[in-house]
């Protein structure tokens, strides 16, 4: 059953030991993350699918982390912290098969290490979860509504399972929020944020799916597709987004949000 679903952003920026004083700079998204914490804590989940946009992405399959064991460290930001968990093998391997049973391409991919899309959420929501299992997955670049057909079989899987499940959707939005944004200013990076928004809040799936894809690519974000997964999985649910926190200091929005999920 699914008893958490979230979307996090991912800035190395956020950990205590790599943001240093710049920390204060990101405090509503720190503070979000330790609420949503709780939320996850509450919910006990077994095992967290993890969606992150730095994962083995290609251009004409998804990918599923096939490794037994799964770990990784903040080494190239200058940092030592490393996490590692167990792979719920079972469920990617379902994951996977039912999926190509519907026409969507999967490859099971090994020996990959955790990416900072996957690192940085977990580090923040698993500190009371020693045990939980993961499973990675990295999307595409078929269309949307692939990935929301991707995501439908995964609710479905879900929903067949006696042990309680979560997913973490990694992803920030605009990165072109201001002129010293990492991928260039453009004036649309806050109308995509502010839309995107909005329409999580409505509930207007639908909506998310046929946004103006000049709107999208204008925004240069990252984390749309990791989302339009989710809301395939929630589609078998009934669910209300609830925004905790979002701010854009470094020119990246960073969205933190959660469903509240009724089975």
């Amino acid at each position: 059953m699914l008893t958490f679903a979230s979307i996090c952003p991912h800035p190395p920026i956020i950990i205590p030991s790599i943001g240093g004083k710049d920390l204060d700079l990101v405090a509503d998204t720190v503070e979000a993350m330790k609420k949503l914490e709780g939320k996850l804590s509450e919910a006990s989940p077994e095992t967290l699918i993890v969606i992150s946009p730095h994962g083995p992405a290609q251009m004409d399959r998804m990918s599923v982390t096939f490794s037994h064991t799964l770990s990784g460290d903040f080494s190239m930001f200058g940092d030592s912290i490393s996490l590692s968990f167990e792979n719920d093998l079972a469920l990617g391997k379902i994951i996977g098969k039912e999926s190509v049973k519907n026409d969507i391409p999967v490859d099971f991919i090994k020996n990959i290490p955790l990416d900072h899309g996957a690192l940085v959420p977990l580090y923040y929501l698993t500190k009371n979860l020693p045990s939980v299992k993961i499973v990675p997955i990295a999307f595409s670049y078929l269309d949307y509504e692939t990935h929301f057909k991707f995501g439908e079989i995964i609710g479905r899987i879900i929903k067949k399972q006696d042990k309680k499940i979560g997913v973490i959707a990694s992803g920030d939005l605009s990165h072109r929020l201001s002129p010293d944004a990492p991928a260039g200013y453009s004036p649309r990076g806050k109308e995509f944020d502010r839309k995107l928004i909005k329409l999580l809040e409505k509930n207007t799936t639908e909506a998310i799916l046929n946004l103006d894809t000049d709107l999208i690519d204008s925004a240069g974000e990252c984390g749309l597709r990791s989302i339009i997964i989710l809301l395939g999985i929630l589609s078998s649910y009934k669910y209300k987004f609830q925004k905790l926190s979002y701010e854009g200091p470094f020119g990246v929005g960073y969205l933190v949000g959660n469903w509240k999920i009724r089975n």
